[in-house]
């Protein structure tokens, strides 16, 4: 009888067994392939890259000029997957440059300025990484022609990246002064819960900038705004160095989080 009882569950335990071997099986596998298909990737030349990239650019040309019959969303999500594609895929824009990533934003803002999530990355890959903060600069100048207060929710936040951008990337401390301003007042005029405090940073770095267009300490809050929205690594390190060039000191928190304490002015 007891070995009548313990039968149903030796069956389980070969089911289960079995189940893990092959999971385990599949992912060996599937490691393998993701080797083989890395090393594929490496093996592309600079000319493939470059002709794959010329199709992106007509193909993102004629995306600019087609109407979307009322789908102007499904164009600007569609669109944005491409960019993290072509983003993401660091041996051939090692290989080459970021150059296109710009003309991903131009139709993604143009079908849809309230598409917030998209800001930081067209700062990151146009200005840090393209090297043209003039060209994510005009982009998001024409976006925000669309916005307005409350509308999309949390449209300040355009304002803010705008600000940075003049800041860090253009050293036009006059303009991102407005930017911050016009962030400061958005916010001021919202009641989501976290509105209050954006209104109050936004505030007392454009009081900064007022007092002092070359102050560190503006600087380093632009800094801190690109190291909390960064999309990757080598934005997060960028900002940390630049912090830390500026002369801020950066302690890492029990939740990950960072604080920055700026130097004295």
């Amino acid at each position: 009888m007891a070995n009548l009882a313990r039968q149903p569950w030796s069956r389980w335990f070969v089911f289960l067994a079995v189940i893990l071997a092959c999971a385990l099986s599949i992912g060996w596998l599937q490691s393998i392939r993701l080797q083989t298909l890395q090393a594929d990737r490496e093996m592309v030349s600079v000319d493939e890259i470059r002709r794959a990239t010329a199709a992106e650019r007509t193909r993102l040309s004629l995306l600019r000029q087609l109407p979307a019959f009322g789908f102007d969303n499904v164009v600007a999500d569609w669109t944005f997957l491409n960019f993290v594609q072509y983003f993401g895929d660091d041996v051939a824009r090692r290989k080459t440059d970021y150059t296109l990533s710009p003309e991903f934003f131009e139709v993604i803002l143009a079908r849809d300025p309230y598409f917030l999530e998209v800001y930081p990355f067209l700062s990151t890959s146009t200005s840090i990484y393209a090297g043209m903060p003039d060209r994510a600069v005009a982009l998001m100048q024409r976006a925000l022609q669309s916005l307005k207060p409350n509308v999309p929710p949390r449209s300040y936040f355009a304002w803010r990246q705008l600000g940075i951008d003049q800041l860090l990337f253009l050293g036009d401390a006059p303009a991102a002064q407005r930017s911050f301003e016009t962030a400061a007042q958005w916010a001021s005029q919202s009641s989501l819960p976290e509105s209050q405090h954006v209104a109050e940073v936004s505030e007392q770095t454009a009081r900064f900038l007022a007092d002092n267009p070359n102050s560190k300490t503006a600087q380093i809050s632009a800094w801190v705004m690109v190291l909390n929205s960064a999309p990757d690594d080598r934005t997060r390190q960028t900002a940390i160095q630049q912090i830390t060039a500026l002369g801020g000191n950066i302690a890492e928190n029990p939740d990950g989080t960072v604080t920055v304490q700026p130097p004295a002015e």
